[in-house]
């Protein structure tokens, strides 16, 4: 009886070791390729990771095209790439946070209503929709309107990109909270919107504020949709009226000039360090606050 039981022991013991060492396999496969691509971006963009990169505009292809000549580092930079991406997210953000956080407490507080139903389903659908097709919708709503390309355009495209994840995130955190939270607020005569505001949602900060950092993650590599919105700029532009230029933007405006193809892994490099910065803050963030 003894020995069965040894044996059983060891067997599952064995079992568990193989399926702990085969998931950590697995795990370190999926992490092989991004080693890949930082090893990619790093070994031929560090060329053109230099301060001039944050503190001129992007080159004109005859400037480029001189310094391979020269064969020396091509001038300029992405300075109004980045200030035009930092335009963009915070009007989006500013757009998007507000809708996306009150939209998902209205559907944690009304999970079986038919109208929560309803823009549940629709927001899953809208999640699921090509980003170049919410920019056509975009231009149609905005672009054409306003007779121009515009960061504001821009800022809508990407907000309703980023409302699917904020709305989901935020009815998940609401769920979280134990119901004791809102019935001892009401009890203690507080209004139901003011035990919203007070109690519920700063209880659920970590989830709010982990997915907005994730969807503001997501978009900021969006190029698609700011081509038919914000179109791109060769100067720094801070009028939302105007085309704003956008790291993505350039990207792909380097991309189609061989003079320029050498920004390319630079400015690939510089926004891949953006999204990661984003994603492990926001990992911490949910670490430090996460609901117990």
């Amino acid at each position: 009886m003894r020995k069965g039981y040894t044996a059983t022991a060891k067997f599952r013991l064995a079992k568990s070791r193989i399926f702990f060492f085969g998931v950590c396999a697995l795990s370190g496969l999926t992490m092989i390729p991004l080693f890949l691509i930082l090893w990619e971006l790093i070994k031929k963009g560090y060329k053109q990771f230099n301060l001039s990169l944050f503190t001129e505009v992007a080159p004109t292809s005859m400037e480029a095209m001189l310094a391979r000549i020269s064969d020396s580092p091509i001038p300029g930079g992405i300075l109004n790439g980045i200030t035009g991406t930092l335009l963009i997210l915070a009007i989006a953000i500013v757009i998007a946070i507000p809708i996306g956080i009150m939209t998902g407490v209205y559907l944690a507080e009304n999970q079986k209503k038919k109208m929560a139903n309803l823009v549940r389903s629709l927001s899953d659908l809208l999640q699921g929709i090509p980003s170049i097709v919410i920019g056509v919708v975009v231009y149609i709503w905005v672009v054409v309107p306003m007779s121009g390309y515009s960061a504001l355009a821009g800022s809508v495209a990407l907000a309703i990109m980023m409302l699917p994840m904020i709305i989901r995130s935020t009815e998940e955190s609401m769920k979280m909270l134990p119901t004791s939270l809102k019935e001892a607020g009401l009890a203690l005569g507080g209004s139901y919107t003011s035990v919203i505001l007070r109690i519920l949602l700063p209880s659920a900060f970590s989830g709010l504020f982990t997915g907005s950092l994730l969807a503001v993650s997501r978009v900021m590599g969006e190029t698609a949709p700011l081509l038919v919105t914000a179109l791109g700029a060769a100067t720094v532009n801070w009028d939302v009226t105007n085309p704003t230029s956008a790291i993505s933007l350039l990207i792909w405006e380097f991309y189609n000039d061989p003079n320029l193809a050498d920004l390319v892994w630079s400015s690939s490099l510089l926004l891949l360090l953006f999204v990661l910065g984003i994603n492990l803050f926001a990992k911490s963030i949910a670490k430090k606050w996460k609901i117990q």
